[in-house]
């Protein structure tokens, strides 16, 4: 529970809305908080969103609901939640399934094997200990996007398959929640593909209760269906490609990582048993995640609905796993996280104290214009989750009886320190690199007060000048021919900057600090006014 707590905390509260994903779906709960955009129709200065109403709606009744906080952390805690659901989730998805009588390991001959309960119970710490491993959902996992909802409303529905032979209720009523949550967050096409494998499996079950889940998996399809239908969310996003066979093989091994080599060693070891339910259950929702990435172009946040499949499966792989393969995942783990761990150490003294000069000038050549704070508290974390780290390596090469997940408890522990430095040393850097809190002040040292801007940027950054600002945003159309906003802002690349439109002056050309490449021209109606000095706008510290 204390590594959980460690993995899930860092990265909720106290942070910036980071660009892409997040800062764009934050900018809509926002809208929906402060009546900007209907709750039928969530947007962004006019801009429509992609029909995920139910993340949406979270985010939004959170930041209503607790208007004493900072509407980004405010907004932050149904996903916390959510992630902390997705985790119990699949262990209760693998304590099911390991209970099976297929999925029991042989008993001994003259006893003393571990009990039903107890082999499940610790399959299923393996399965969570899989899943904190798992580099892709760290990040993905910490944001306010509708890819979490659909992660966990993927959890759910592995759920009401592995529990349907033992609480054939309770998973009826969860199948059919579990895929109107997915197809509420911008995901129908999943929901029916996951319903219709779910089908499948029940229709060959000989479980009396499996094979009764099959009318509500349909009513689930069904409802699904309407609530896309509904908040518009059908949509065609498929782009496929014979290059993105390759692209999400390359994707996956290291987002998948490393639950997919355990999962591989489970499958191969169980080659001629496929359909056993602790095997069929989660391999239905990798193959639904990898080709719903292949099809979008070997998309990391459809890959991500693969994480609770791969751990399950990779919970099953550690009762046959060879004592060698298992201390070269310890020793890796050592070595590559310590120095990781050291390496953030280093960069976060130089960025203190100037010493060592080199990681201090890399900072500063990255980001120009930063200034580092320091933070007793985020400290004394940091100083803890090392100290934590260490007696963890120390337990883990004693020489004493370990558990059965032993060999995954280094990778996610070392996974879940590196997290922790990050976000309690190194966040100032990553909110200053990753925020568009810095690129807004550029901006507003140009743009006045109050007035209305018109826009051609991308809606993260449309989501940035709608909660930074007290501008009125204009992204409808051709805006720098259609809008009556004195002001135009333009996204373009430095390498090729874009001239002033017929009617408009050049202000000045900007970019974000840590941006190479991406710049945005500011542009002023030829017969607007000069703003007087004082009148350039002012960044909202806490919105």
């Amino acid at each position: 529970m204390l590594l959980c707590a460690a993995y899930l905390l860092p990265g909720q509260f106290g942070r910036e809305p980071w660009k892409n994903a997040d800062i764009t779906a934050f900018g809509y709960m926002s809208s929906l908080a402060e009546g900007r955009s209907p709750w039928s129709a969530p947007a962004l200065a006019g801009l429509p969103g992609d029909g995920a109403l139910l993340p949406y709606w979270l985010g939004a009744l959170s930041i209503k609901a607790l208007p004493f906080i900072d509407p980004a952390n405010a907004a932050r805690v149904p996903f916390a939640l959510l992630l902390a659901a997705t985790l119990a989730l699949i262990w209760m998805t693998t304590q099911h399934l390991a209970r099976t009588e297929a999925a029991q390991p042989v008993a001994f001959a003259f006893g003393g094997e571990a009990s039903p309960l107890d082999y499940a119970r610790a399959l299923a710490d393996g399965a969570v200990l899989a899943t904190i491993a798992s580099l892709g959902l760290l990040q993905l996992g910490h944001e306010t996007t509708p890819e979490l909802v659909q992660l966990t409303g993927m959890a759910l529905f592995m759920w009401t398959l592995a529990a349907a032979p033992t609480r054939p209720r309770l998973a009826a009523g969860a199948a059919v929640l579990a895929l109107i949550v997915i197809a509420a967050s911008g995901a129908p096409t999943i929901a029916l593909a996951l319903g219709a494998s779910g089908f499948a499996i029940c229709q060959w079950s000989r479980y009396p209760g499996a094979q009764g889940l099959r009318p509500w998996l349909v009513l689930g399809m069904l409802a699904g269906a309407l609530v896309a239908a509904a908040g518009h969310a059908w949509a065609w996003r498929a782009g496929i490609r014979w290059s993105s066979a390759w692209e999400l093989l390359r994707l996956s091994a290291w987002f998948l990582w490393p639950g997919w080599l355990l999962a591989l060693w489970t499958l191969w070891r169980w080659r001629q048993h496929l359909t056993y339910r602790h095997i069929a259950v989660p391999s239905i929702g990798v193959a639904v995640a990898l080709v719903a990435s292949f099809t979008m172009g070997s998309s990391d946040r459809a890959l991500l609905l693969a994480v609770p499949g791969i751990a399950v499966l990779a919970a099953f792989a550690l009762p046959t796993l060879k004592r060698s393969a298992g201390s070269a995942i310890d020793w890796f783990s050592v070595f590559f996280f310590t120095a990781l761990a050291i390496a953030i150490w280093v960069f976060y003294i130089g960025m203190m104290t100037g010493t060592p000069a080199k990681a201090a000038l890399r900072i500063t050549h990255l980001l120009p214009g930063f200034e580092p704070r320091f933070s007793a508290p985020l400290l004394a974390l940091a100083i803890a989750g090392t100290a934590a780290w260490l007696a963890l390596v120390r337990w883990r090469t004693a020489r004493v009886q370990h558990a059965l997940w032993k060999s995954l408890v280094l990778p996610a522990s070392g996974l879940a320190l590196s997290w922790l430095l990050l976000l309690t040393l190194g966040l100032p850097v990553i909110d200053y690199a990753r925020s568009y809190r810095p690129w807004v002040y550029l901006v507003a040292q140009h743009v006045p007060n109050g007035v209305c801007v018109a826009a051609q940027l991308p809606r993260s950054a449309l989501a940035a000048l709608e909660n930074y600002t007290n501008w009125r945003i204009d992204a409808q159309g051709d805006v720098a021919r259609t809008s009556e906003c004195p002001y135009l802002l333009v996204d373009e690349n430095r390498r090729a900057p874009v001239s002033a439109p017929p009617g408009w002056t050049l202000v000045v050309h900007l970019h974000r600090p840590s941006e190479r490449d991406e710049s945005t021209a500011v542009f002023r109606r030829t017969e607007a006014p000069l703003p007087h000095a004082g009148e350039f706008g002012r960044v909202a510290q806490a919105r």
